[in-house]
């Protein structure tokens, strides 16, 4: 422990020959800055009602055997309890252990937590009388939750590495104590280094719990356990690694020698967690893959109580793509309403409370790049009533070729169906060979792993479509049973330029032309998917039988990311879905069928007047029309098997 604030570090120092450890505590007050004044009861009922800590106020019996119920290991969202240094409640010379206690049953109420790391300082002295009432509190969890423990500088002789002999501490914790949690995987010589692999969010993670002095053996003995484990992402725990002051985490003098001898090298680390100092703070260092690390102090032994078993979640959202971290102490949140209890019980400082954005795909791609669906074969997605299937490998353009080579003019995409709907590449308005290329990327569950990449834009209008023939079967078609037109589609990050109401996909003609009036314009198709400025998908179709343009409206889509989309027409009405979720903005009008003109249909752009402007920016894949309505599960992302 070390309290750093004010731009001057305030040491309890360790007395390097001594045991137990020596100290003279800080003097001096705290102010809880990032907690706003407002009424205390106030703040205790939004505490009780917040979702996330609704779990953490229930009662609790001491004897309470098993988690509250089982979690889905394939579940994208899981959480890490983070403990940090708990020395002030586990102190011969007074103090009290119920709030690390009721933390811990707290824990079981939370079938998300998938585990809990102590970041060391255990106890105050690491005496015999101290890892007693640490052995006793931390038997509430044995054999219910799987946890990792690792000495701080009060827990073991401060002079000593990870070579010592034997200490209350090691054998308080020895490793048979973990052996029936199913995540502990091993120990180093000494027993003061653990590893453990968990099973959460459909892969393992490995957890490094190293001590607080890591010797040369030990970082040898790290390098070991990440080498046997080429392929998980790596949570390191230690108890001095940053500190940190307002907010702003630096390596601390232990902490660059870990950095420099085991983090930045290896590409698997991608968030390290250490106690010891105060205030709390984070930091991102750029490891020597180019990848960043996430490095996090979290310490509340300054507060209330001794930092009343303080507890902080790392909500790992794979699905988001994101860490959502907030801090709370479960016994506080069940107690009365003093200042003191009301400021700590839950804080939401931007050091407490926030999110770390993480790709995680990319971010471990290096070590584990995904297992991705095979391509699939064109019959495999030719369903019944399927009326045009477009592809851009190999079997459906032969112009497809290499990564961002150019895409001429007449290269033909042929229909996979055989029914002659053929779409042949022409350019619009000012465009050069660059605005259409042929791109290997693709939609992760895309049955061929191939896509074009479309250059459109304004100033001067340019783009590039593939249109089909005069004659083709699917300009005439009116679909009056139902239809089902799929495609995926990327936005490029960043999205740069005035795009707004790009055209996707679209049949040709003036929708005056059909007779229909009382649209937003009888200049625009009968048909045709968009983007708005705003990237909203727009679909408008002009039904056969009646005069109007029911038109749906998804939300932003991503930009950076591939996204499958499914406007459904079951003869009724019509329904988009983006992503295989329906969105909320489907039209309410009745719409039975498609008023086409026996013009081409068109992937690329959208007329206007019969006149093309600017097209589509960024990438398409697939394309699929079939006149029936299709179920979710029978949409091109549906990968047998998955």
């Amino acid at each position: 422990m070390r309290l750093l604030f004010g731009g001057t570090s305030t040491a309890r120092q360790p007395d390097p020959t001594g045991w137990p450890p020596t100290y003279r505590a800080p003097g001096g007050t705290t102010t809880m800055a990032d907690t706003p004044t407002v009424g205390r009861r106030t703040v205790l009922q939004a505490a009780f009602t917040a979702p996330a800590v609704a779990a953490l106020t229930a009662t609790t019996a001491p004897e309470a055997s098993a988690r509250t119920s089982p979690r889905d290991p394939d579940d994208p969202r899981f959480t890490i309890a983070v403990l940090p240094d708990t020395q002030y409640l586990l102190d011969e010379g007074g103090s009290d252990p119920e709030p690390v206690r009721h933390t811990l049953r707290a824990l079981l109420q939370r079938p998300d937590v998938v585990f809990l790391a102590h970041l060391g300082d255990v106890t105050e002295h690491g005496t015999e009388s101290e890892m007693r009432t640490a052995d006793a509190v931390f038997r509430t969890i044995d054999g219910r939750m799987p946890y990792s423990v690792l000495a701080g500088n009060h827990d073991v002789p401060g002079g000593t590495d990870d070579q010592r002999a034997a200490t209350p501490y090691s054998r308080t914790f020895p490793p048979g104590r973990f052996s029936r949690m199913g995540t502990s995987a091993g120990f180093d010589a000494k027993g003061y280094n653990s590893f453990h692999v968990i099973r959460a969010g459909g892969r393992q993670w490995l957890l490094l719990a190293l001590d607080w002095r890591v010797s040369d053996q030990g970082i040898r003995w790290a390098q070991q356990v990440i080498d046997r484990h080429p392929t998980l992402p790596v949570v390191l725990t230690t108890h001095d690694l940053v500190s940190a002051d307002d907010g702003d985490a630096v390596l601390s003098e232990h902490g660059r020698r870990l950095w420099d001898g085991l983090v930045r090298r290896n590409d698997q680390v991608f968030l390290t967690l250490n106690g010891h100092y105060w205030p709390p703070g984070r930091t991102t260092l750029t490891n020597d893959h180019g990848n960043a690390v996430h490095l996090h102090i979290t310490n509340y032994q300054d507060r209330y109580y001794g930092g009343a078993g303080m507890v902080r979640f790392y909500t790992f959202d794979l699905a988001r793509g994101v860490i959502d971290v907030e801090t709370c102490s479960p016994w506080l949140l069940t107690r009365g309403s003093t200042v003191p209890e009301v400021e700590t019980a839950r804080l939401t400082g931007d050091a407490d409370r926030f999110s770390v954005p993480i790709d995680f795909r990319a971010r471990f791609a290096g070590f584990a790049p995904p297992a991705l669906p095979a391509a699939r074969p064109a019959s495999a997605v030719l369903v019944k009533d399927t009326a045009a299937y477009w592809r851009f490998d190999a079997d459906g353009l032969r112009a497809a070729g290499t990564d961002g080579g150019p895409v001429a003019p007449g290269s033909v995409a042929r229909d996979l169906t055989g029914r002659g709907n053929d779409l042949t590449v022409e350019l619009i308005g000012a465009a050069g060979p660059e605005v259409l290329t042929w791109s290997a990327d693709h939609h992760d569950t895309a049955p061929a792993h191939a896509s074009l990449r479309f250059g459109g834009g304004h100033g001067p209008d340019r783009g590039a479509i593939l249109r089909a023939a005069p004659k083709a079967p699917v300009n005439s078609a009116r679909f009056e049973s139902g239809y089902t037109i799929e495609t995926f589609l990327k936005l490029p990050e960043p999205f740069e330029g005035d795009h707004a109401f790009m055209g996707v996909l679209s049949w040709e003609g003036r929708s005056g032309d059909a007779g229909k009036s009382s649209g937003w314009s009888p200049e625009e198709p009968t048909c045709s998917l968009n983007v708005s400025g705003e990237r909203f998908l727009q679909f408008v179709v002009y039904p056969v039988p009646t005069d109007a343009d029911p038109t749906s409206w998804s939300h932003a889509v991503p930009t950076g990311r591939w996204t499958h989309v499914a406007v459904v027409n079951d003869g009724r009405r019509t329904t988009m879905y983006v992503d295989g979720a329906k969105i909320s903005r489907n039209a309410s009008e009745e719409s039975k069928g498609i008023s086409t003109l026996g013009k081409p249909f068109v992937i690329g752009a959208t007329q206007f007047a019969l006149r093309y402007g600017h097209g589509f920016y960024g990438w398409i894949g697939d394309t699929r029309i079939v006149a029936r309505a299709l179920r979710p599960a029978e949409f091109l992302t549906a990968v047998p098997g998955r």
